[in-house]
């Protein structure tokens, strides 16, 4: 097989409009892990634009935790710092600001797992 003559599948990119939740994660069921692709830089260098991530909807979310969060509407991805009553949103690049939040509530899945796309072997796994 030529594999030269394998044109890639474009995946479409689309901003979600303002003031609105994803349908597909509100959609996903809250047992099954989903995958998401990283875009921008602000969890550098743990993660970079382009690696996969999977979200564990019902994960632990505990100090240290990488988590997606619906947070001032809109979804982000950052890692969980704290104790009960001071929690905080930290980006790994210093250029982007933590976010203090009250509770947990504002967290809706753990990242359990990180790899490049086309390599399997560049899996890391962030929960046993």
């Amino acid at each position: 097989m030529n594999h030269a003559s394998k044109k890639p599948f474009p995946i479409p990119v689309v901003p979600a409009a303002e003031n609105e939740t994803d349908a597909a994660l509100d959609a996903c069921s809250s047992a099954e892990p989903f995958a998401l692709m990283v875009l921008g830089d602000s969890m550098e260098p743990e993660f970079v634009e382009g690696d996969i991530i999977v979200v564990e909807p019902e994960g632990l979310a505990v100090d240290g935790s990488y988590v997606m969060a619906w947070l001032e509407g809109e979804w982000i991805f950052r890692q969980l710092v704290g104790r009960p009553g001071d929690w905080k949103l930290r980006p790994l690049n210093p250029k982007y600001p933590t976010a203090s939040i009250p509770d947990l509530s504002v967290v809706k899945g753990v990242i359990i797992q990180k790899s490049k796309p086309g390599r399997r072997k560049a899996a890391k796994r962030y929960v046993e």
